[in-house]
């Protein structure tokens, strides 16, 4: 009998202490990816350029230069964090698959946190809305009204965004073309190739201010529920590095300094294709 109770007090011990160890490793691991960033004293960031007003070049000092509104949220973090932030560009088909990958802590360039993606990385708490349009030729405006009008027609998107799914949930009798870079997709439908592109707002109005031979399409009102709330993708498990980002968010939201961000590079992005 007493040797049943020795027994038994050593397995409660030894469950206790693998609890114990399950609860200290889950809050290394927490902390890992903050201690991480911290010790080499850069936070790497992974985008595709080519999102004016949130990440676009500019030559500045005679250099390229990548700037935008996402570039002021992300060193916004960098110095809640007490770091360098470097910016890695890249196709955007690429920009999830680098932080998977251990090439970039983050990645933010106008990512949608769609339930799939949600599978594979953390995202933060989301940063800005915008909704999806149709941008076209404006001497085709006029017969482009609605959705049904591009039945057998083309329409672009960029490869690997939520705009792909725009495009074959709800321009249901087109035909998608999907291409990698938005200044591709630009030049198809300046040149007549495709019908017309999906772009969120604020990238689309970029476009336009810079292409007075193509309009936003009005009378075109996609699904509200499909609008795109933006975050920022991370790591799965990331831990403490989530809770400090989704801090920097919150504030900058709660001061209004992520619509001006957007607001002044949208200016900014206009004064650089004059």
């Amino acid at each position: 009998m007493k040797m049943k109770k020795v027994m038994l007090g050593f397995i409660v011990a030894t469950a206790m202490l693998t609890l114990a160890a399950c609860g200290s490793s889950k809050k290394a691991e927490s902390n890992h990816y903050v201690d991480q960033i911290k010790d080499k004293g850069t936070l790497t960031v992974a985008l595709n350029p080519e999102f004016a007003p949130f990440e676009f070049q500019v030559i500045k000092d005679g250099k390229n230069t990548i700037v935008g509104s996402d570039i002021d949220l992300a060193n916004e973090i960098g110095k809640v964090l007490g770091v360098t932030v470097k910016f890695q560009a890249m196709d955007f088909n690429n920009v999830l698959a680098s932080v998977e990958s251990g090439k970039a802590d983050i990645a933010i360039s106008g990512i949608s946190a769609t339930p799939e993606r949600q599978k594979a990385y953390d995202f933060s708490t989301p940063y800005y809305t915008a909704k999806n349009v149709m941008i076209v030729q404006k001497s085709q405006a006029n017969a482009y009204q609605s959705l049904q009008a591009f039945d057998g027609k083309k329409v672009a998107a960029q490869k690997g965004t939520v705009q792909e799914n725009i495009v074959t949930e709800q321009v249901k009798g087109s035909k998608l073309v999907s291409l990698t870079k938005n200044g591709q997709m630009i030049n198809e439908l300046k040149n007549g190739t495709v019908s017309g592109v999906v772009f969120e707002e604020p990238i689309a109005k970029a476009y336009v201010a810079a292409n007075p031979d193509l309009t936003i399409v009005s009378s075109i009102d996609f699904d509200s529920s499909k609008s795109d709330s933006y975050a920022i993708a991370l790591p799965k498990n990331s831990g403490n590095l989530k809770k400090e980002i989704d801090k920097v968010i919150t504030q900058l939201k709660a001061e209004g300094k992520i619509e001006t961000f957007v607001e002044t590079n949208f200016e900014l992005s206009q004064k650089a294709t004059k």
